[in-house]
């Protein structure tokens, strides 16, 4: 169980007041993936690194009764001079699991080859992502966040990425941000909507996949 109570965040950006949530009280069940939607700018990262205890709100707090994994696509976990593989370690000893076990998870699923024992900094965009997902699934949290992650890379890895994804989901819950309502449906039993500050939770993803989108005033993204 994630909940937020009375969770308000704001910042000044050229000189206007950006709100990203106003006074927002909600809770996400335990167990349940829930797709965080919302139009670009709307916030939602920043909402994921406030769960996440990365980003501190303005005013409100948020209580949970299990663990909560890093934002996947939240980059600043690693180090840039340590190489894939020692980031994984560093990353195994601070949660307190097996060393051994993570790297070997982490080396066979992302798929670095090589470049697992190379610098961090001198990885693609994709590559960063994958090491991301990889450590994250290789640990065993209460509830997942995830920023697009499961979309990287070609077919084959992201079959493999929602195949994990799915049996993690079987024992834990995730947020989860995307912007292809095929994926949401294929991953995700519940949604929530940020719209100008206010946070609306549907048990039903079909329900909040329409309001979503006619928030956007669109069609269905069906990337």
């Amino acid at each position: 169980m994630i909940r937020l109570k009375n969770l308000s965040k704001s910042f000044w950006t050229k000189g206007n007041r950006k709100v990203v949530a106003d006074d927002i009280s909600i809770t996400f069940p335990t167990g349940v993936a829930v797709a965080l939607l919302g139009r670009n700018g709307a916030g939602k990262s920043t909402l994921m690194q406030m769960i996440a205890g990365t980003v501190e709100p303005t005013a409100g707090e948020i209580e949970t009764d299990g663990t909560i994994s890093w934002p996947v696509g939240f980059r600043g976990s690693f180090h840039g001079d340590l190489t894939g593989a020692q980031n994984t370690r560093f990353i195994a000893r601070v949660y307190g699991v097996d060393t051994d076990a993570l790297l070997e998870f982490v080396e066979d699923f992302a798929e670095l080859g090589a470049h697992f024992h190379m610098p961090f900094r001198h990885y693609s965009s994709g590559m960063r992502s994958r090491l991301a997902f990889g450590v994250s699934m290789g640990i065993r949290f209460d509830t997942y966040l995830v920023d697009e992650v499961t979309s990287v890379g070609d077919a084959a890895f992201k079959m493999k990425s929602q195949v994990v994804f799915r049996e993690r989901m079987a024992e834990s819950g995730a947020i989860l941000v995307s912007h292809s309502m095929r994926q949401v449906r294929k991953l995700c039993d519940a949604g929530a909507v940020l719209e100008n500050g206010q946070l609306t939770y549907y048990e039903d993803i079909e329900e909040a996949i329409a309001r979503h989108q006619e928030n956007m005033g669109a069609d269905d993204d069906d990337d």
